[in-house]
């Protein structure tokens, strides 16, 4: 069992607790089914323990984000109904030992250390019942599709953008599993190409974070920094079917940011997606967004009627950044081609001086082009 001491850092919404870790911190957090992007962003983060007021994996889907932590090096605690929220103040130094939580000697928490061992068992025994959350996700992705698949394939009415997308590339950046990863992957394609960047909520901060500008931030602005909304972008609400605003739009007015709304049904990733298509994007480069099972169950996702249809409808000029890598790594620079050669030519030199036969051979024939130019 593990002993660790950290700095206290509380948050109920992980997406933005996050953005205030520091390496060695202890994060305490109220997050039912860890997902892999919030995993993947603790690890980052350097924290050393994470202690879930909540169920890390509730079994009702293979969820692999608590595994992912663990595998990470972090000590990974869960204290379900464990009233921490109310006790500790952040800042405070705490300790976690043996799956408990301590301060200068009071226990304030006893809960589970989740192990890699106990969490593979588990992740094994769920993906042998996802038959049973497929049926009832596909059940409900079906009801979505009669209810919003036309709206979705007549086409949304976008509201007019300064920036151009047509006879261009673009790149929709999401917040999904290994997007900053895909994102800097794909940065050598974007320095070449140029493309229009959209980024779906946070994804305007991995943008910043690796030097590039967002053109249009599209999304309900609940996971973006004020630095990102204020990076110069266009921004885009995405907006209820009815009309209603989205929260997004009064946090903008707060900041007195201009901004335009769209509404449609789906998420929004799926109408950066439809966007790009609408103004004419030639190739649509998608990086961190969600399209199977356990993404959208990860995100709490009854169905993906949307993406359904969203995919469908942009198919033929949609690539995800992992192909994109592909395309990219075959492009081999000069410097590996001049090494090789260089290997090869100091053991063929090698070779020929260690060796009585090739040496003669190589003097003949040397003797050989001599005459024949009259040397």
């Amino acid at each position: 069992m593990t002993e660790v001491v950290g700095t206290a850092r509380l948050g109920r919404r992980t997406k933005d607790l996050v953005k205030r870790l520091r390496p060695g911190d202890l994060a305490i957090i109220d997050h039912v089914d860890l997902d892999r992007v919030s995993a993947e962003e603790l690890a980052d983060s350097g924290v050393r323990a994470v202690v879930n007021v909540s169920p890390s994996s509730s079994g009702r889907f293979p969820n692999p984000g608590p595994l992912e932590l663990v595998r990470a090096g972090v000590c990974l605690v869960d204290a379900p109904g464990a009233d921490l929220f109310d006790q500790v103040a952040d800042g405070e130094t705490l300790t976690v030992r043996r799956g408990e939580l301590w301060r200068n000697g009071t226990r304030l928490a006893e809960g589970i250390e989740l192990t890699e061992a106990t969490l593979t068992t588990a992740l094994a025994d769920q993906q042998s019942r996802v038959t049973e959350a497929l049926e009832a996700f596909a059940d409900n992705t079906l009801q979505h599709l009669r209810d919003e698949g036309k709206m979705l394939a007549d086409g949304i009415e976008f509201p007019p953008l300064r920036t151009k997308f047509r006879e261009r590339h673009a790149v929709v950046v999401a917040r999904g599993p290994g997007y900053k990863r895909d994102l800097r992957i794909v940065r050598p394609y974007i320095r070449n190409f140029k493309p229009v960047l959209i980024a779906v909520d946070g994804g305007a901060d991995a943008l910043l974070e690796m030097g590039m500008k967002p053109h249009v931030i599209v999304g309900d602005f609940d996971s973006v920094s004020d630095a990102a909304l204020r990076s110069g972008a266009e921004l885009l609400v995405h907006a209820y079917p009815d009309q209603r605003g989205a929260p997004g739009s009064e946090r903008l007015a707060r900041l007195g940011l201009p901004y335009r709304t769209v509404a449609a049904p789906g998420i929004s990733e799926d109408i950066a997606l439809l966007l790009a298509h609408d103004r004419g994007a030639e190739l649509i480069v998608a990086v961190g967004t969600h399209f199977n099972l356990v993404e959208f169950m990860e995100r709490n996702r009854a169905g993906m009627a949307s993406t359904f249809v969203t995919r469908l409808k942009v198919g033929e000029v949609l690539v995800d950044a992992k192909g994109v890598s592909r395309l990219v790594s075959g492009r081999v620079g000069i410097w590996p081609l001049v090494v090789f050669a260089l290997t090869g030519v100091t053991a063929a030199t090698v070779a020929i001086l260690v060796s009585p036969a090739l040496r003669n051979v190589i003097e003949s024939l040397g003797r050989s082009i001599g005459n024949l130019f009259g040397l």
